[in-house]
């Protein structure tokens, strides 16, 4: 039999968030945070975008995050699914306020503790190796109403304290970390991205990289951190990838997808190669920026992450004449409709030769192992006569985009694991919405919260175990 292209040791898996997943949003001493105060329904957007500013829950909303899909108390019998289908990766997060319910406290809660040793505990039991993301779109809220969240340098060390605190309770099950889930988001998405909420007179690009560089220190500073405690850790900075084409051969264009590929690589330039970017001098002074650093701040961003994880969805189009009337919102961050690839249900553009072509450039750009740690096709699954779910598009996507992250190996770039988004389904975080599924795993639960949360295999679950079972040989 051939060789697979994949490396022997390669990690395969499923990834989902504690905000998107857990529910259980008051239990064992959590508190309240970011993504509890985004509501489902028309006022989202501005939710997310800082421009309304939520403080309070009101009665005549519903939260998706507040029960998501109960995982907090089904967790044991998820994983037993995911190691069913031969999971040796499962990426996760553990939120924040529920080791730190405030943020600012200097002893942690015990119970949220225990609960993230047990779910660990649960994934070596089944042979799976977690990899924890420390931050995945949920700040708590004392933090954002006390000190305006990453506007404020004190978040560096609320964070950094709450990092040592996990890489020390949970030495000996971790040893795969990201820092910032999708770094770049708060760019486009502030406040479920960073926390960020806006007064009226604000320089918006200001606030925003200044954030920006609290959260790359902070981000610097936990990495140097997981090897002192564990020289064995390996830590990861989080892209949401994709590049930008340009929408035609127009030099202008060219240039403005460059631009917007900058804008996104920006962080990651930073983490991962110690150092503001070259062109990050003009891009401040054109935009009326001025970033507030500390003596030895660039000492300290020389701390660089051991492997660059991201997200691919979707590849984007750029124009110079590109704005908010022509550009498609499906995603937060914009782009133009491409000709010449089809789209999912909810707008994002099917291109998995995309995939190979953004793990290329940022192979190029960093010369560091890349792990692909979301992927996926948001879609609205039926459920048959017989209860099955015969996702055949979901299976059809992966398929083309696994694919491609092979010829992507073969193309020379090391690659640690793949690592799907909502193995189970889960909560959108673009929508809100539980009807745009993911899942190998349908969970019976509408947009509105009713549902008996039953889990349920669909096609593609059987398809991924074989997929792994072949260490991506066998992909029919």
């Amino acid at each position: 039999m051939a060789e697979s292209i994949f490396p022997a040791d390669f990690l395969w898996g499923g990834a989902i968030a504690a905000n998107q997943a857990e529910g259980a949003y008051l239990e064992g001493g959590k508190g309240i945070t970011t993504v509890d105060m985004i509501p489902h329904g028309k006022d989202r957007m501005a939710v997310k975008l800082g421009v309304e500013k939520r403080f309070a829950l009101r009665d005549d909303e519903f939260y998706p995050s507040h029960g998501a899909i109960d995982f907090y108390h089904r967790y044991k019998e998820d994983i037993a699914l995911m190691a069913e289908m031969g999971f040796t990766v499962f990426r996760t997060s553990i939120a924040w306020s529920r080791i730190f319910p405030n943020g600012d406290e200097q002893q942690p809660n015990a119970a949220g503790i225990a609960f993230y040793r047990d779910l660990f505990s649960e994934c070596k039991k089944h042979g799976i190796e977690p990899l924890v993301t420390l931050c995945h779109f949920d700040v708590p809220m004392h933090l954002v109403r006390e000190y305006g969240s990453w506007r404020s340098r004190k978040m560096v060390d609320f964070f950094t304290h709450y990092a040592r605190t996990c890489f020390e309770a949970f030495d000996g099950l971790v040893k795969y970390w990201l820092t910032f889930n999708e770094i770049n988001i708060m760019l486009h998405s502030p406040f479920s991205g960073a926390g960020l909420v806006f007064e009226k007179d604000d320089n918006k690009e200001q606030v925003k990289y200044q954030a920006a560089h609290h959260e790359l220190v902070a981000s610097a500073l936990a990495t140097k951190i997981a090897h002192e405690v564990n020289p064995e850790n390996q830590v990861g900075c989080m892209l949401a990838g994709g590049n930008f084409y340009p929408y035609s051969c127009k030099p202008e264009d060219v240039w403005a997808a460059l631009e917007k590929d900058r804008e996104n690589l920006f962080f990651i330039d930073v983490q991962a190669r110690g150092a503001y970017p070259s062109y990050a001098r003009r891009l401040f002074k054109e935009k009326g920026i001025v970033v507030e650093m500390e003596p030895g701040d660039s000492e300290i961003l020389k701390d660089t992450v051991d492997f660059v994880s991201f997200s691919y969805y979707a590849s984007r189009c750029a124009s110079a004449d590109m704005n908010d009337n022509n550009s498609n919102a499906a995603n937060i961050v914009k782009s133009l409709k491409n000709p010449y690839i089809e789209a999912s249900e909810w707008g994002w553009g099917i291109d998995p030769l995309g995939l190979r072509i953004t793990m290329n450039m940022m192979y190029d750009r960093y010369q560091k192992p890349l792990f692909l740690v979301e992927n996926g096709l948001g879609a609205k699954d039926v459920v048959n006569e017989q209860g099955e779910i015969n996702d055949d598009y979901r299976i059809s996507y992966l398929r083309e985009h696994i694919k491609a992250m092979g010829e992507a190996i073969e193309d020379g770039i090391p690659v640690m694991g793949y690592t799907s988004w909502g193995c189970i389904d889960l909560v959108s975080a673009s929508t809100g919405e539980m009807s745009k599924r993911y899942g190998f795993v349908y969970v019976d639960r509408d947009d509105q919260g009713n549902g008996t949360l039953a889990r349920t295999r669909k096609k593609s679950f059987h398809w991924y175990k074989k997929v792994i079972a072949s260490n991506g040989m066998d992909l029919d």
